[in-house]
């Protein structure tokens, strides 16, 4: 990774998170937008359930996030009016709101438009 120029990381096996993750590269201006299968997660410091379960946001010195918090910080970096929505994202209430939003989508990617069976995240029994 080049120093200022953060990495959005996505799950390559979901048509649906390859589709957005490519619109959100062209529209956001993103350089690095990669599928997780082709990443040294060690090197980036994930682990293959995290990229399994949200899309995650790496910075140039190796901090990252995930979900809604992925999204607000790439349209924060994107600068301009996305820096605005991402951080209206960022309010009180707003970003909690986004989180919901974010956990839906993930949980039903398979069935949006776009997805397809392979989509689905893996189902996790509980404790």
């Amino acid at each position: 990774m080049t120093a200022g120029r953060p990495l959005l990381v996505f799950d390559g096996d979901c048509a649906f998170c390859t589709t957005w993750a490519r619109r959100g590269q062209r529209w956001l201006g993103l350089e690095h937008v990669e599928p997780w299968q082709f990443l040294d997660l060690d090197e980036l410091g994930l682990t293959q359930d995290e990229c399994e379960q949200a899309v995650q946001w790496v910075t140039d010195d190796g901090d990252h996030c995930a979900a809604e918090f992925a999204v607000i910080a790439s349209l924060r970096h994107a600068g301009g009016v996305w820096a605005v929505l991402g951080s209206v994202m960022a309010l009180p209430g707003i970003r909690q709101l986004a989180g919901v939003v974010y956990r839906l989508v993930a949980k039903y990617r398979h069935k949006l438009p776009g997805g397809t069976p392979a989509c689905s995240l893996p189902r996790v029994d509980p404790d």
